[in-house]
């Protein structure tokens, strides 16, 4: 159980990833109702827009948003260092050009921590250094030092006692670095830890090594938050490998370009064997949409580019994933998540995995110009 300002939050837990302040084409309460408990926001774009003092002379993100459960705030590292071609870092800070306007900024690990004071999210994320997929082993070597650097400074600017402020590992794929990543910063004894630097196009099970490499340096008393993971495969996985908190916006995103999750794998909602198909996504899903509508009429949707196309497929992979985070949560209480996991992966079937990292490379390369979005 995660205990914040908010509320308390079941773990293991999934976020909802809503950036600039909004789970994309869903309101607060859809998320309530879909069984949301907590939320992400990300202080790099709410700083450029519509910016943090803004957000803070209305109330906070809380109240800005309407939405009286826990926020964690991202610091926005990896958004401004998906700007590759926009940015230079040092130790002291990152200096880079906004992808709105081409405006020059420049983020310092105190002014990340001030930004997110001032969101006033219950939790908070150290400044980190996050180096593309790839990168050799000298320059994540110095990526992950720079880290290092950022969250002691992190640690000593933040003031509030109603916000707790979490670290990122970092170590790219380099097992070395990750265990001395995970090592440094539990020494600095953090109230909780996250994960980052994966799920940025490396194979499923580079991943899962890496987890479990840092997982077993970091503290089993505190949080565990593997960022950017989000597919129903990978949260098994990850649950299995001691994490507790998962982010990603794959959920919603892939729903807004069709692809649905059922319990035998991703569909697409817009091929031709939907078109007549009178009967909903998934039987016995208790979701609106599956509640609701048939196959057909949502393929009409996508087909039409019909805005509402975007809403009911969002809210079932959203329902979907929180369902099985429910089922997760109910099996590790019974002690079967070992039997579960297993019966869940005999019947879902992935991506295909080379598919899978050709895809994610180009999503990657795509936001690159787009602010990490």
């Amino acid at each position: 159980m995660l205990s914040t300002s908010h509320g308390s939050v079941p773990t293991p837990v999934f976020i909802p990833v809503g950036s600039q302040g909004t789970v994309k084409t869903i309101t607060p309460d859809e998320l309530k109702s879909l069984g949301t408990t907590m939320i992400l926001g990300n202080a790099y774009h709410l700083y450029l827009r519509p910016g943090v003092e803004v957000i803070k002379r209305l109330g906070g993100l809380h109240r800005f948003i309407s939405w009286d459960g826990p926020i964690i705030t991202d610091s926005g590292g990896y958004q401004v260092f998906s700007l590759a071609s926009l940015r230079r870092v040092s130790d002291e800070g990152v200096l880079f050009r906004s992808h709105i306007d081409g405006s020059e900024h420049f983020f310092t690990p105190e002014l990340a921590i001030r930004l997110q004071e001032a969101l006033g999210g219950d939790v908070i994320m150290a400044l980190d250094e996050c180096p593309h997929y790839g990168e050799d082993f000298e320059t994540i070597r110095q990526a992950t030092e720079r880290t290092h650097l950022w969250a002691q400074r992190c640690q000593k600017s933040h003031r509030r006692e109603d916000q707790v402020l979490y670290a990122i590992v970092q170590g790219g794929t380099f097992a070395l670095l990750r265990r001395h990543s995970a090592a440094f910063l539990a020494s600095l004894d953090f109230p909780g830890y996250a994960i980052g630097g994966l799920s940025l196009g490396e194979p499923k099970q580079v991943t899962n090594a890496m987890v479990e490499e840092t997982v077993a340096l970091l503290p089993a008393d505190k949080p565990r938050y593997l960022m950017g993971v989000g597919s129903p495969e990978d949260l098994l996985e990850g649950v299995s490998r001691g994490v507790d908190i998962f982010d990603s916006a794959l959920p919603t995103r892939i729903a807004r370009n069709g692809a649905l999750f059922t319990m035998k794998g991703r569909v697409n909602i817009t091929n031709a064997l939907f078109k007549d198909r009178d009967e909903p996504i998934e039987e016995g899903c208790d979701c609106y949409t599956c509640r609701n509508f048939s196959a057909a009429y949502l393929n009409h949707l996508f087909r039409c580019e019909e805005l509402l196309a975007y809403r009911l497929a969002t809210i079932h992979n959203l329902r979907f994933i929180m369902r099985l985070m429910e089922d997760i949560r109910r099996s590790i209480l019974d002690d079967t998540f070992l039997s579960f996991r297993n019966a869940f992966l005999a019947v879902y079937k992935p991506t295909d995995e080379e598919v899978r990292v050709v895809q994610k490379q180009k999503w990657i390369r795509s936001r690159h110009g787009a602010g990490g979005v």
